[in-house]
C-alpha cells in the first residue's frame, strides 16, 4: 500500500460506511467501488448483491446502467473529430443538423400553442457540450417545455433512430437562449449524432474502434450480449419506508437488445474495470499504453470552466438540479469542474472532474493527487441520497501521503 498511498484501516471505513448506512438498512442492494492512484487501483470493494431477487452477489465484473456517465465518453469521442479539423467549438449546430437553424426560444404558452421569440445568436457546439444550448429534460417536470418533450415522446425509447430523436427535438422551443444559463438536458445526445454526421459512422461503431478497443473495454456498449446477461446487474427505485423497487429486471430488462436510438446522453452500460480504464486515460493526459486518444491539450481545453462570465454552477443554473452541488463547481466540456473545494465544502483538489449517472453511480479524477475513483450501484433517483458527498470524505481522508 505504500506506493498506493492510502491508510489501509482508513480504507475500511469505506466499506463499513456503506455498509452500515447503506446496505443494513436497505438502501442499495448492492455497491462496488474502486479507486486508482499512483498507477495502481489499490482498493476494489463488492458489497451486497447485484440482483436481489436471483439472489447474486455483487462482483468485480458485475455490468451496470451507467446512465449519464456516458455523457463524458460522448465528449470525448466528439472532441477526437475536433483534433482532425472537423469542427470548431464555436460552429453554429445548424451548419451539421439544418433543422436546428428553425429553433426559437420559448416565451409563454402550452404545446400546440407556444409563443416564442429568435434566438439572441445560433446554438454552438459548445454549448452542447457544456449545457448552455437551452434544451432541458422531460423528467424536470419543470415547464411547459419539458412537458412538451414528454408529451412528444423525447425519451430514447420513443423514436426509430438518432437522427428521428434529434429531428423532433428540432420542433420544440428552446428553454432560454443559448449560452444564456445552464441547464442539464438531452445536448450530449445531441452530441452522439453529430459524431455520426461528422464521421460518417454510427455512434456505437465510433465509440467500439475509436475508445473502446484501443482501452480495452470489454464490456461496455448500448446493450448485454446473451453471453454477458447473467453479469447485468438489476436496477431500482427508491421507495421511502419500504424495500427498493424492481424497476429494470436482468434476466428480462430493457438492455439486452440493441436500442433503435443511440443515447450519446445516458446509454451505456459498463463495469469498474472498463470506466476505470477511461477514467486512466484522462488522469494520463489522453494516453493509455502508448496508444494516444485524445492529446492533453485537448484536455486542458475540456478540463477548464466553460460557464458564463466563469461563474459556477450556482450562478447560472436554470432550476434547481444538477447531478452535482452548485457552489464551488463549474462546467467543462463534459465534466463538472471543482473550482474551489473551500466553497464547495467538500474535500477534493481544484480542477477535479467528476458526474454521475441516474442510477446513483459516479466518477471523480483528481489530476493533483493523481486519483479517479468510480462508485457503481443501481438505484433511482441518484438525488435521494447524498453518498457520493460522502465518498469524497472518507476517500480523501484515508490519503496518507
Amino acid at each position: 500500500m505504500k506506493d498506493f498511498g492510502f491508510a489501509p484501516e482508513r480504507l475500511s471505513f469505506i466499506e463499513e460506511h456503506l455498509q452500515r448506512n447503506y446496505l443494513d438498512t436497505n438502501r442499495y442492494i448492492g455497491t462496488l467501488m474502486g479507486i486508482y492512484r499512483r498507477g495502481e487501483l489499490g482498493y476494489v470493494s463488492a458489497t451486497g448483491l447485484m440482483d436481489r431477487e436471483g439472489k447474486r452477489p455483487m462482483t468485480r465484473d458485475t455490468i451496470f446502467r451507467i446512465y449519464s456517465m456516458t455523457k463524458p465518453i460522448t465528449s470525448v469521442a466528439l472532441m477526437m473529430l475536433y483534433e482532425r479539423g472537423l469542427f470548431q467549438l464555436d460552429d453554429p449546430v445548424s451548419q451539421y443538423i439544418p433543422s436546428f437553424r428553425d429553433i426559437q426560444v420559448y416565451q409563454e404558452g402550452v404545446i400546440g400553442n407556444f409563443k416564442t421569440s429568435r434566438l439572441e445568436r445560433e446554438m454552438t457546439i459548445r454549448d452542447l457540450l457544456t449545457h448552455q444550448s437551452g434544451l432541458t429534460y422531460g423528467f424536470m417536470e419543470r415547464t411547459n417545455v419539458d412537458y412538451a418533450y414528454r408529451m412528444l415522446g423525447i425519451e430514447k425509447e420513443s423514436q426509430e433512430s438518432l437522427q428521428e430523436f434529434v429531428e423532433l427535438l428540432s420542433t420544440i422551443p428552446l428553454e432560454f437562449s443559448p449560452g444564456k444559463a445552464w441547464n442539464y438536458s438531452v445536448s450530449t445526445d445531441v452530441c452522439g449524432y453529430l459524431i455520426e454526421v461528422i464521421s460518417g459512422k454510427s455512434l456505437d461503431k465510433f465509440f467500439q474502434s475509436e475508445i473502446f478497443e484501443p482501452l480495452d473495454m470489454v464490456d461496455t456498449g448500448f446493450y448485454v450480449p446473451s453471453e454477458k446477461k447473467s453479469r447485468l446487474a438489476s436496477c431500482y427505485e427508491y421507495k421511502e419506508s419500504k424495500q427498493p423497487k424492481l424497476v429494470d429486471d436482468a434476466m428480462t430488462g430493457t438492455y439486452l437488445n440493441p436500442p433503435k436510438v443511440l443515447s450519446g446522453g445516458g446509454g451505456l452500460v459498463s463495469t469498474l474495470d472498463d470506466y476505470m480504464s477511461f477514467c486512466k486515460m484522462i488522469l494520463n493526459g489522453g494516453d493509455v499504453e502508448d496508444h494516444r486518444i485524445i492529446s492533453r491539450k485537448t484536455l486542458d481545453l475540456m478540463s477548464s470552466n466553460h460557464l458564463v462570465n466563469g461563474g459556477d454552477l450556482r450562478s447560472c443554473a436554470y432550476g434547481r438540479w444538477s447531478e452535482t452541488s452548485y457552489t464551488g463547481v463549474g462546467f467543462g466540456l463534459g465534466f463538472s469542474v471543482l473550482l474551489d473545494p473551500a466553497a464547495s465544502q467538500v474535500s477534493g483538489s481544484a480542477g477535479e472532474l467528476a458526474w454521475g449517472g441516474a442510477a446513483s453511480t459516479a466518477f471523480w479524477i483528481d489530476p493533483l493527487e493523481d486519483l479517479a475513483v468510480v462508485f457503481l450501484t443501481q438505484l433511482l433517483p441518484s438525488s435521494q441520497f447524498n453518498v457520493r458527498r460522502e465518498l469524497r470524505s472518507l476517500v480523501y481522508s484515508a490519503i496518507s501521503d
